[in-house]
């Protein structure tokens, strides 16, 4: 899992930009997949870092979302999500449902030394794009990816994905729908066990294309905390904070 205590810096973006809640790393979905019964609960806050002119402050983005491990199975795992998210702003926050599903396979499940592997799809919103009022939350990004362990150097990830062309824009309005997913994390068992850091990329001059970098604390077996930060590859967005907390029961 994810979870944190320490600042390095953190996540999101504005507008109506969206936000990643199946498993994760920083931002980019991870390979870590619910165990089967296990329900997980997240509550993400998003924090703008400048305000609008030098004055009005945009607001927070607030996400909460649940998670639950669907599949008995020990090689193959799945899980399932819902999230309810606030923009502060309509007609976005009149759509607040998005939905998000995932399967995979753990790494060595196939043979020895196999790399994890998933496919999944996330932000799948419940208000189709319409172009006379040019809104839409079926944002629909489907992903795949594969992880591996690397001893004490930490775990590196690389997928790639695909959303809504009409939604998935760069700042020049030209689809922009695509990008690789690229991601390094590590226990940091020199210091504590229950101390992680991780480092992710998720490419495109869409509202979702970033570079996000956090660290994470686990209070419990249960319960963790994380602080990180996006840098966005469109620079119409701006830069974000994040403070999420988890909870598996």
């Amino acid at each position: 899992m994810k979870k944190i205590a320490l600042v390095l810096g953190m996540v999101l973006l504005a507008g109506t930009a969206a936000y990643a809640t199946p498993s994760t790393q920083i931002w980019i979905p991870s390979t870590d997949i619910q165990p089967f019964g296990k329900v997980h609960l997240g509550f993400d806050q998003y924090i703008k870092t400048r305000r609008i002119d030098g004055a009005t402050r945009e607001a927070n983005v607030i996400n909460n979302g649940i998670t639950v491990g669907v599949l008995p199975l020990e090689k193959i795992q799945m899980e399932l999500g819902v999230d309810y998210r606030s923009y502060g702003t309509e007609p976005a926050d009149s759509s607040p449902f998005y939905f998000n599903a995932k399967v995979g396979t753990p790494e060595g499940s196939l043979f020895t030394g196999s790399p994890a592997l998933a496919v999944g799809a996330y932000d799948f919103g419940t208000n189709k794009y319409d172009s006379v009022s040019n809104f839409g939350t079926d944002y629909n990004i489907v992903y795949a990816l594969a992880a591996k362990t690397l001893g004490k150097a930490g775990r590196v990830s690389a997928g790639y994905y695909q959303g809504n062309d009409d939604l998935l824009l760069d700042k020049n309005g030209e689809k922009d729908e695509k990008g690789v997913l690229l991601s390094w994390d590590r226990t940091i068992s020199e210091i504590s066990d229950k101390l992680w850091v991780a480092v992710d990329y998720m490419g495109g001059d869409n509202s979702y294309g970033a570079l996000s970098y956090g660290v994470a604390w686990k209070f419990s077996p249960n319960v963790g905390v994380i602080f990180g930060m996006d840098k966005y590859n469109n620079d119409n967005y701006k830069p974000t904070y994040t403070f999420q907390v988890d909870i598996d029961l």
